[in-house]
């Protein structure tokens, strides 16, 4: 078995041998808008929820070196941020608006993206995208040169069809992932468990 020392690694060997790792990861493509209003779109692949009640978003966002990215400084200043999932149709805007633009160039106008109004926030969110949560700012927590941006969310934007008693069909949803490098994955195979598994006899001498 190889081992890596983390000591021994440079930060950017550690990013990649990290992104190897975890894998699939859900992909957040957060909408902001700075003060100056221009509107701003980027994948970010560190991502989870982190409270159901209320329901909160969990975005990490590295630093670059010469301060914060784009998405990071417009939710420090304004507040607000939307979450967008993209599916299969929306892989090639998502990984392009992966690139590195100008602050005062919005990425969804140069792809071509319409942008609609939110409801609650400031942040334009994608007309195309078949799900949008709007957010507010609830925390930011430093970790190393990555910083952890918590979101309650205000409000779910979900295409019809997707859910059935507040449960997403995933299959309808087709989402994304990212894998290590600039690699992609589908959903693939849906493999249903039963919901409360059984637990081993006891008395068979099976261990847990």
């Amino acid at each position: 078995m190889h081992e890596i020392h983390p000591a021994d690694l440079q930060a950017d060997a550690a990013y990649k041998l990290l992104c190897g790792i975890v894998v699939p990861r859900p992909i957040a493509w957060v909408s902001t808008r700075s003060t100056s209003g221009v509107s701003n779109l980027a994948p970010f692949s560190c991502f989870t929820f982190v409270s159901h009640r209320p329901p909160m978003l969990g975005v990490s966002i590295g630093r670059r070196p010469g301060g914060f990215k784009d998405t990071a400084r417009n939710i420090h200043e304004t507040q607000e941020f939307v979450v967008h999932i993209g599916d299969e149709t929306l892989l090639d805007p998502v990984h392009r608006t992966g690139s590195v633009f100008p602050p005062e160039v919005s990425e969804a106008d140069e792809l071509g993206l319409e942008l609609v109004p939110s409801k609650l926030v400031a942040p334009l969110r994608v007309a195309k995208a078949p799900i949008a949560m709007e957010c507010r700012l609830h925390k930011v927590i430093d970790f190393g040169n990555n910083q952890f941006f918590v979101g309650e969310i205000a409000l779910f934007h979900i295409r019809e069809g997707l859910a059935v008693d507040n449960k997403i069909d995933s299959g309808r949803l087709r989402p994304i992932a990212r894998l290590g490098g600039p690699n992609y994955s589908t959903l693939g195979e849906i493999i249903g468990m039963s919901s409360q598994p059984e637990l081993p006899d006891a008395k068979s001498g099976a261990a847990g």
